[in-house]
């Protein structure tokens, strides 16, 4: 452990406890006077609202699996491609081949997992050259649970990769595609991707996937399809049945409620008049279908979400997943808000997620699509250690691995890092209780030894301040606990404000106490 002197009583720095006082607010008041001529970076979302669920680095084609009290994402690792001269070009998604993990516990703080080298020379599936719009699941097998990552290959076959955990490190238990053309019943669907994955009640696991539109076949692609996974939810038993989708794209969805099955979809960009006519929806929108088999058929139902365009300006693809948690419904999707607001408009995307109700006879409706999004479901809470990647909003910083098996991997447990003077973070809900803290630890690598200071406020950037860290060891290539003494009174729930002051240091974790 660490003390910051400056602010914590250690060792011999004073032996008179008046003395340590004045000390103490000497540093204090010259610790504000710092922060005072510092500017917070700003950030690419505002501080109230809850959409983009990451700006860290772009995520694409997100879907959600619930495990435990915790709901995960994983979404297409979008990353910049480059010009000769360093300028950033269209994005062609053909260098993609991680996926991005993030997961939440109340809907509104977002812990980075990191990125899935999925495919790739560096990743595990490498004969795959992609790794696109994921889907995950798990399912308790002997006794075990283990965890499942389905991703596409371009648009030319499906592979899936195995955990014992939903972060990883996930291994190809394959060696190739679990599907491709040369799948019975496959060989005429033009783009074998986008898969989406059920665990049903009784165990048996279903797997959709497929797209595009065959020439002259805009109003009935036929390019849809569903099979059922083997027992080892790494093979298929039976063969791919087609699911009559009209003017399907892209983009399969599932989700059960009530004991049937509804099986989402992006609309092709060639709906007709007639078509909006007859089925109710446009160009480039997530359809509803119902069944009461997850095999089906299926019958149109519904329009659920228009194309993002329409509230944010940036149009582009619709792909989205309709999940439950703790009660509450939800629908993530992608949009361009992200690289909008960084005066970017290259095709780049990031997640969204906004809620809606469940009707009882399965309806939706049309979901309202929001930079707000969500409401908090639960507290943190302050006393417990909690990952510093845990974010409501991150600026000018990102994230680094925090172990070397995230660094070979890809994916696990994650820091804060790049950080820089004026970078912050807020940890939005942070739950007191009725007795406020003495105490702020953090578990922080501090490698070149050089100093950095974060001040806590509660509320906002110029909210009341809490205290201060000092960071001024060297710490090696490891990470050591830093502590500081706090002299508040604060209780109940607040958000907390982590403003950083220097760089070439890392943030692992942090917790108050009592």
């Amino acid at each position: 452990m660490i003390c910051a002197w400056s602010l914590c009583a250690c060792g011999n720095v004073a032996e008179d406890s008046s003395d340590r006082k004045v000390m103490e607010e000497s540093k204090a008041a010259e610790y504000e006077a710092l922060f005072d001529e510092i500017e917070a970076i700003t950030p690419y979302k505002s501080l109230s609202n809850t959409n983009p669920i990451m700006t860290q680095r772009f995520g694409a084609d997100p879907y959600a699996m619930v495990y435990k009290d915790r709901v995960y994402f994983y979404m297409t690792g979008d990353t910049f491609e480059y010009d000769a001269d360093g300028s950033v070009t269209e994005n062609t998604y053909g260098k993609i081949n991680t996926i991005s993990v993030v997961s939440t516990t109340d809907m509104v703080n977002f812990e980075d997992h990191g990125t899935v080298y999925a495919a790739g020379s560096k990743g595990a599936a490498k004969w795959a050259a992609n790794s696109w719009a994921p889907a995950a699941a798990w399912k308790e097998i002997d006794g075990e649970v283990k965890f499942f990552l389905y991703f596409a290959n371009s648009g030319g076959g499906i592979g899936v990769l195995t955990s014992d955990s939903p972060t990883g490190p996930f291994e190809d238990p394959l060696g190739e595609a679990l599907i491709n053309n040369h799948t019975p019943n496959c060989a005429d669907v033009i783009w074998i991707f986008d898969p989406a994955v059920l665990v049903d009640d009784d165990g048996r696991a279903y797997l959709y996937f497929g797209g595009g539109v065959p020439e002259g076949q805009a109003a009935n692609p036929g390019t849809a399809r569903v099979v059922e996974l083997g027992e080892d939810m790494i093979s298929i038993a039976g063969e791919p049945v087609i699911i009559d989708a009209p003017y399907v794209f892209e983009d399969s969805g599932i989700h059960k409620y009530n004991n049937k099955y509804y099986y989402t979809y992006c609309s092709n960009w060639d709906v007709d008049q007639a078509g909006t006519d007859q089925y109710g929806f446009e160009s480039g929108e997530i359809v509803c279908m119902e069944s009461e088999s997850p095999l089906g058929p299926f019958t149109i139902k519904e329009t659920i979400l228009e194309n993002p365009g329409k509230y944010f300006g940036l149009g582009g693809n619709n792909h989205h997943c309709v999940f439950s948690f703790k009660d509450h419904w939800y629908i993530t999707y992608h949009t361009r808000v992200l690289e909008g607001n960084m005066g970017i408009e290259k095709g780049y995307r990031c997640t969204h997620i906004d809620s809606f109700t469940m009707q009882k006879d399965g309806s939706i409706g049309l979901i309202d699509q929001t930079l707000q999004g969500r409401e908090q479901l639960s507290y943190v809470d302050a006393y417990q250690r909690h990952s510093a990647t845990e974010v409501a909003v991150m600026s000018g910083m990102s994230t680094v691995a925090g172990d070397a098996v995230t660094d070979f991997y890809g994916s696990g447990t994650m820091a804060l890092g790049k950080i820089q003077t004026g970078s912050f973070v807020k940890v939005q809900g942070v739950d007191f209780g009725e007795g406020a803290p003495s105490k702020w630890i953090a578990e922080i690598k501090n490698a070149n030894g050089e100093v950095g200071v974060i001040q806590l406020r509660a509320d906002g950037l110029n909210g009341d301040i809490l205290g201060y860290l000092t960071i001024d060891a060297n710490t090696g290539t490891n990470y050591a606990e830093f502590e500081t003494n706090l002299n508040t009174g604060i209780t109940g729930v607040h958000d907390v404000y982590m403003i950083f002051y220097g760089e070439e240091y890392e943030v692992l974790s942090w917790q108050f106490e009592k």
